[in-house]
């Protein structure tokens, strides 16, 4: 069976969001999704809204060609976890919706990026950098919750949906 490079990511994409949502759902207030360690840092609650407007600049822009940056509705600053993960959950649907419109010559096709200061590229370059920076950002999350005395689910555990 042939795998197409769009449909393992797709799968992947999907794997890793689940892991997302899972440490999402430990920090149980939303209080503690705006804790940060250290200042400077940002919270849990702004990584996740970088991750989710990524996957949606990216997806739009690859399916339509419309490259817009929409950040997402201020309410989201100050909600409950609940919330912010069925923001999440309609950005995700949406992907899913709009993936079969991505080509492989909207993922191989040289472009400018839309996201200011990030190098040309691909989207196949650009995708990687978004799961790669929501790996990281989840790593963090890992970090915080740690801090607040939290422990964190089991990062290996990938099949209990």
């Amino acid at each position: 069976m042939d795998v197409t490079w769009k449909d393992w990511f797709m799968k992947v994409w999907e794997e890793n969001r689940w892991l997302t949502d899972k440490v999402t759902k430990s920090f149980v207030d939303a209080g503690a999704l705006d804790k940060t360690p250290v200042p400077g840092m940002r919270s849990f609650r702004q990584l996740l809204l970088e991750i989710w407007g990524m996957e949606q600049v990216y997806a739009k822009g690859l399916a339509t060609e419309e490259w817009d940056f929409v950040f997402a509705p201020v309410s989201y600053q100050t909600c409950d976890v609940d919330e912010l993960l069925a923001f999440g959950q309609r950005v995700r649907e949406q992907t899913r919706r709009l993936w079969f419109a991505v080509t492989q010559d909207a993922l191989t096709k040289p472009r400018p990026t839309p996201f200011p200061g990030h190098p040309e590229g691909n989207a196949i370059a650009w995708l990687t950098y978004a799961l790669e920076n929501e790996i990281h950002h989840r790593a963090q999350g890992y970090v915080y919750l740690r801090l607040l005395g939290v422990e964190p689910p089991a990062f290996y555990v990938r099949n209990e949906r």
